[in-house]
């Protein structure tokens, strides 16, 4: 058993609080994904996913009629997530391989980060595209310049790699893995493994932004795991390459949306699964 197999059955072993028949299920439909075999009946994306006040439709999050659930607020244009921004605090944090799927991926090293801010949503697509007939859902398709001017818009910038992984890890002590915790790399927890599951099959684009509330930071960003993968600022000794954080909607291995997991692109990449959210002085 190959180590993306076991990367899958992280899943399988996973604490879900969730009732036994729907837990088994869980299970079984991880560990055959994990081992290649076909599965018959109720997918894992029939398994509820989505935050209070939200509802799975199809394999999307969405609004529970009239309802405006926590963390959207209501304004003249309906139900939207407002413009929030996150203060990340100065932080000095130690990171490396701390699970074994990071060795030779994540070097040892220390992020030495002053204070800024973050958005606490990632883009919506209603606010890349005015007028969207699909507002609520993360923008994506952008390339890494077309991001950094939209921040620069702003008043903002893209964050650079080490803000982003600082923003992830809330300066928590050892770092962890995900941006909530440890642990629970489960489908109400990020928007991922949507189009060839574990979560759901069939996804052609993101989610809705903030639709997954227990994946939250605990300082109360959205979304950093999941959803779309996030552009952050230009390395300028690497100019050929570009960095997204935080795995996508079309994740399909939990190791992808850990905190050190990295996705190299070309800066002129244009992808339904990569989006931004800007950063900014605190």
């Amino acid at each position: 058993m190959g180590p993306s197999t076991l990367a899958r059955l992280e899943l399988w072993l996973l604490p879900m609080r969730l009732p036994p028949a729907t837990a088994l299920g869980f299970a079984l439909a991880s560990l055959a994904g994990a081992l290649g075999i076909g599965v018959i009946g109720r997918s894992v994306g029939s398994l509820p996913p989505c935050g209070p006040g939200f509802e799975r439709a199809g394999v999307r999050c969405e609004i529970v009629g009239d309802a405006c659930p926590s963390p959207f607020e209501r304004n003249p244009r309906g139900c939207r997530p407002p413009d929030r921004t996150v203060l990340i605090p100065s932080a000095t944090i130690a990171v490396g391989p701390s699970d074994w799927e990071a060795e030779g991926l994540a070097q040892p090293r220390t992020l030495r980060v002053l204070s800024f801010r973050i958005d606490a949503f990632e883009v919506p697509r209603g606010v890349w595209e005015p007028g969207s007939d699909d507002p609520l859902v993360a923008a994506s398709g952008m390339t890494r310049e077309a991001a950094s001017r939209y921040c620069r818009g702003r008043a903002g910038r893209l964050p650079t790699e080490d803000e982003w992984t600082v923003a992830a890890l809330s300066a928590a002590a050892p770092p962890r893995r995900y941006p909530w915790g440890d642990t629970g790399a489960v489908c109400r927890r990020a928007a991922w493994g949507l189009e060839h599951g574990p979560c759901a099959t069939g996804a052609t684009g993101p989610d809705t932004v903030g639709a997954h509330g227990e994946g939250d930071t605990p300082l109360g960003v959205h979304d950093l795991a999941g959803n779309v993968a996030e552009w952050v600022e230009s390395d300028p000794t690497r100019p050929a390459t570009a960095v997204a954080k935080g795995g996508s909607w079309r994740t399909t291995l939990a190791s992808d949306m850990r905190v050190w997991a990295r996705l190299e692109l070309d800066p002129e990449a244009r992808r339904r699964d990569v989006g931004l959210r800007c950063a900014y002085p605190p």
